[in-house]
């Protein structure tokens, strides 16, 4: 039987790093020919082009260069050019990851594509099932209509099962994998410890703490930004922060006027350019602690075993904190101070291993979609 094309797309970060164990995976199948697709949604260089040489993955076969804009705009390129590849390629299978913009995107433009002799493209979605429950979150709307237009649907978590269950998807679409970006983690951590990243910063091993910050409901109003670089400063006299800035993030810093507030004289909270992937991973793997708003850091930090100060009251992962290192506080004050204080006080953390968070979770998805085909062969 011939081998089923596949696209495999990424579009953000995140993204980055879910697809890369799975592209290898495909590789290695005879049942797959896979072309891998760069929408474009990350577009500074540190936070593509980067992580595609760090890890290990091929320059793109696709480009769709959409650039930034609003969720309207970008998704509408992403729909327009993704739709131009399917009607020229004609894969059997597209592949997505999470929930950014091109995951939805992507998904809608195969769902409705019809080739000419009748074939229907199907769509997988890797980390399927998560749930915040915050629809005004614009991942949870990607997330939830993702799934709902998925023929097979890979979960991380026993909570995706539960939440795919709940909204009437069939059991036969759910496959409990584990997660790919574990895989990643757990296959680039020696080499990204190596790198030693903290060094260069004149800091110590378990003597920083690492922030991250992206969130539109944290970084796109002014006062909620400046009540959240308060806290950090406040923190940092405690111990010394430093915050890789995300873009979108430095430009709030400097339409809101916050620069100087975030980064003054005398500040121990060190604002730092995007990070590769592994220079990121190498300070977060010798941190103390970690405050973020990010879904995968909570995941990462649950299996470094480092303390994870979540800023927000919401989390589609609630395995990193049944299982993990995971604190969730919102953005008040006293609450993730105390969570920062109880964070220094707690004795070194012990790697946690949710259910099959092992670096074999691309390989499952694989198997499982070799299954599938062969059951039903493509064009049946």
């Amino acid at each position: 039987m011939a081998a089923a094309s596949v696209f495999l797309v990424a579009g953000a970060r995140p993204n980055f790093v879910k697809v890369a164990p799975v592209y290898r995976a495909l590789e290695a199948s005879a049942a797959f020919d896979v072309t891998l697709v760069h929408t474009g949604q990350h577009y500074d260089e540190r936070l593509s082009e980067s992580f595609f040489r760090d890890l290990d993955l091929p320059p793109p076969d696709v480009h769709l260069e959409v650039g930034s804009g609003s969720h309207a705009q970008q998704t509408a390129r992403v729909l327009e050019r993704f739709e131009e590849q399917l009607q020229e390629r004609q894969p059997d299978l597209v592949i997505v990851v999470g929930d950014v913009n091109s995951t939805i995107a992507c998904s809608i433009a195969a769902a409705k594509m019809v080739y000419p002799d009748g074939r229907r493209p199907r769509v997988a979605h890797v980390e399927a099932g998560l749930r915040s429950f915050d629809r005004t979150m614009p991942e949870e709307i990607n997330r939830l209509l993702t799934d709902s237009i998925s023929d097979y649907l890979f979960i991380t978590e026993p909570s995706a099962e539960e939440n795919l269950r709940r909204e009437g998807v069939p059991d036969a679409k759910v496959f409990f994998v584990g997660n790919v970006m574990i895989d990643t983690l757990l296959n680039q951590v020696e080499r990204a410890a190596a790198l030693a990243a903290w060094t260069d910063l004149g800091l110590e091993e378990r003597q920083y703490g690492v922030v991250t910050l992206h969130r539109p409901s944290n970084v796109d109003d002014a006062k909620s930004l400046a009540a959240i670089l308060d806290v950090l400063l406040e923190a940092a006299e405690r111990l010394p922060l430093v915050f890789p800035v995300h873009p979108r993030t430095a430009h709030r810093l400097r339409e809101f006027g916050l620069e100087q507030q975030a980064s003054g004289q005398g500040s121990r909270l060190r604002l730092l350019e995007p990070l590769g992937y592994l220079e990121f991973l190498s300070l977060l793997s010798r941190a103390r602690v970690v405050l973020t708003d990010s879904g995968g850091i909570q995941e990462e930090t649950t299996i470094l075993g480092i303390p994870c100060i979540t800023l927000r009251d919401n989390t589609e992962r609630p395995v990193t904190i049944t299982e993990g290192t995971n604190r969730l506080v919102g953005t008040d004050r006293t609450k993730i101070l105390a969570g920062f204080e109880a964070a220094l006080a707690a004795d070194a953390g012990t790697a946690a291993r949710p259910r099959l968070w092992d670096g074999q979770a691309a390989g499952r998805i694989v198997e499982a979609l070799e299954a599938a085909f062969d059951q039903t062969p493509v064009g049946g």
